[in-house]
């Protein structure tokens, strides 16, 4: 009633002249936001072109394969300055390091350590570090980058239409120049990055860029580098040197950078392709007085000659697969969000994000060819058994170690410091100690609350956190890996799955639930792995235990001294029993009174007195 109500009256508003010129503005409004605003509005029922017309075209075909690598957590797309709506939600900075350097891509910015013992690269520098490619001619441009996780690099694509592009809708590819390149700092090589460029020429016509090197002109470099051309036998480079500046200090850092030396105008032959890795090597020095700099210039400048005469020997491919590997090393480690319930928990994009940006800014000490024997085996066996590493509470829902957004160096580089801080103060100075590889092992055992003991390692998270799923991988245990998760049953319910990798030679383990109270379980390398039943003790103790010693594991329910043991299901409903009592008897009440009074006024229209009749008879003569 009260629709049809309105829309009688609908042709009465009609009827009024304002309404009427307000409707026609917002038509004309809207028609004209569609066609002025097509280009850069995509609408979700829409199956128009890409933004950037042919060049997007191109640019969507380059990076088809980039969304399967982000689903399954392997890439993460990055923010470009400039990009517009292309820009990756988010806005992540484009960053490549190894603990020693650290390049913002975007912003073509080497930053450094201060000499080989620095805890991380933490001075920002004025050096170009990255060649920077410019299109001489082209008529629309369109550009993508992402991270790549497991690979340690950050790989750009730009696509730059170069033909009229009257047909070009069809195939995009074949008037478009395509420039890839790829950028790392070499995992294992704490003095060396590498840029990796391919050019792809499909058309007809010649293509030129302009790349903007250090053998620039001075201007670009400033006053606070000089650079020369060095030659040694048949190879050639260039080396520039400087100096970085300290806030609130007379000292300065002196910064020496060999990097293989490239024409300033690059062109590509039609139908041909160009390809070209720029090898950069840096060294810093200590902060120093002004007094000691030249004698301090030149070893560094020795020190850089020699080992760019080194890795201009090595091939290139074997340098990019020496860094692969290390980095796909470190990730057999990891934390995989599987079901997220809560708007607390991060996400595996957010997780994944702040692991690559802590561990960029950590140095790898057991890929130092120099340390010594006695060092590598202490660093090893704090990462293959952690000792009380990690106490206190898990990590997973604090947010200020697991940030959905940074968007700046500094903040990655703050990011860092807290997380080693965090982990000294948690019984984990040992793996920080390690480095990267330690880093990255007591991360994962802070996420799920894992905490080593004398003799087992136990799972203590919360209990009433248990309604997200989740996966931690790679938790070394002796030379073994244990991948360990929480996972919910058909009904919702948590359970654990545990399964064991051997690296060596088959060690026995053991595990049992909380209070284990039933016979220890020997672990197996069964790629179905073995689950465990989430109970909750009274009081809270961890929610299972492992280890290699199974008379350790039969004590334990000796000596844990517990009032109850109870399902997870139990144990949630006494913490949350619900609505008291008394609102439920107050409803109950309600609807009883109401249901008396409803029944009341029925026997008083059919029973009471003047009732109606139910039935007329057919004598009745108002009939």
């Amino acid at each position: 009633m009260w629709l049809q109500q309105r829309l009688k009256g609908f042709p009465g508003l009609l009827s009024s002249s304002w309404a009427r010129r307000l409707l026609a503005l917002l038509g004309f409004l809207l028609v004209a936001y569609w066609y002025l605003g097509g280009a850069r509005l995509r609408l979700p029922w829409g199956a128009g072109e890409p933004r950037g017309g042919e060049a997007g075209l191109c640019l969507q075909a380059e990076t088809r394969a980039w969304p399967a690598l982000e689903e399954r957590g392997d890439a993460l797309r990055l923010r470009l300055p400039g990009d517009g709506a292309q820009e990756a939600p988010g806005g992540h900075p484009a960053l490549v390091g190894n603990g020693f350097l650290l390049l913002d891509v975007a912003a073509n910015r080497l930053w450094v350590s201060a000499g080989a013992s620095a805890a991380g690269p933490a001075h920002a520098t004025d050096y170009p570090a990255l060649v920077q490619l410019k299109a001489v001619s082209g008529q629309a441009e369109a550009r993508a980058a992402a991270v790549v996780l497991r690979d340690g690099a950050v790989r750009r694509v730009r696509c730059i239409q170069s033909g009229p592009g009257a047909a070009a809708a069809q195939t995009p590819a074949r008037d478009c120049v395509t420039v890839r390149e790829e950028l790392l700092a070499h995992r294992s090589r704490p003095h060396l990055y590498l840029q990796r460029i391919h050019i792809s020429n499909p058309t007809e016509r010649v293509t030129a860029f302009e790349a903007s090197t250090p053998s620039s002109p001075p201007s670009a470099l400033g006053a606070k580098f000089a650079t020369s051309l060095e030659k040694v036998g048949d190879r050639q480079f260039l080396l520039s040197s400087g100096r970085v500046l300290l806030a609130g200090s007379s000292k300065v850092v002196l910064l020496v950078v060999a990097a293989k030396k490239l024409v300033t105008r690059v062109q590509v032959a039609p139908k041909s392709h160009f390809h070209e890795t720029v090898l950069s090597v840096v060294y810093t020095s200590e902060p120093i007085e002004t007094s000691s700099l030249e004698e301090t210039f030149s070893k560094l400048r020795e020190m850089a000659k020699k080992e760019m005469l080194e890795v201009m020997q090595m091939g290139v491919e074997d340098l990019f697969q020496e860094h692969q590997q290390t980095w796909s090393d470190l990730f057999i480690s990891g934390v995989e969000m599987r079901k997220i319930t809560d708007s607390h928990t991060p996400s595996s994009k957010t997780v994944n994000m702040t692991l690559y940006y802590v561990l960029s800014c950590m140095p790898a000490p057991l890929l130092d060819p120099l340390i010594s024997g006695e060092d590598r085996e202490k660093m090893e066996a704090n990462l293959n058994y952690a000792d009380h590493c990690f106490s206190g509470h898990a990590t997973m829902h604090a947010e200020n170690l697991w940030p959905e957004q940074l968007s700046s160096v500094p903040q990655i580089l703050q990011l860092s410091d807290l997380w080693k801080l965090t982990l000294q103060k948690r019984g984990c100075k040992s793996l920080v100690a390690a480095g990267v590889h330690g880093l990255m092992q007591g991360m994962v055992l802070s996420f799920g609350g894992l905490q080593f003991t004398e003799n087992h390692l136990q799972f203590q998270a919360d209990p009433d956190v248990l309604h997200n799923s989740y996966s931690l991988r790679g938790i070394h245990y002796n030379k073994d890996l244990i991948n360990l998760a929480v996972l919910l049953d058909a009904e919702g319910k948590p359970f654990l799955h545990v399964s064991v990798k051997f690296q060596d030679k088959p060690v026995r383990l053991y595990a049992c639930e909380a209070g284990c109270l039933n016979e220890p379980v020997e672990l197996t390398s069964e790629l179905r792995g073995h689950t465990f039943p989430v109970m909750v003790t009274q009081p809270i103790t961890p929610l299972l235990y492992i280890s290699t010693d199974l008379t350790h594991l039969q004590d334990l329910r000796h000596t844990l001294h517990l009032k109850a043991i109870l399902a997870h299901e139990e144990h949630m409903a006494k913490q949350y029993p619900g609505l008291p009592f008394l609102f439920w008897f107050s409803v109950a009440s309600l609807i009883t009174l109401f249901h008396l009074f409803l029944f009341k006024l029925i026997y008083n229209e059919y029973c009471g007195p003047g009732a109606k009749p139910l039935f007329r008879s057919k004598e009745d003569p108002s009939v």
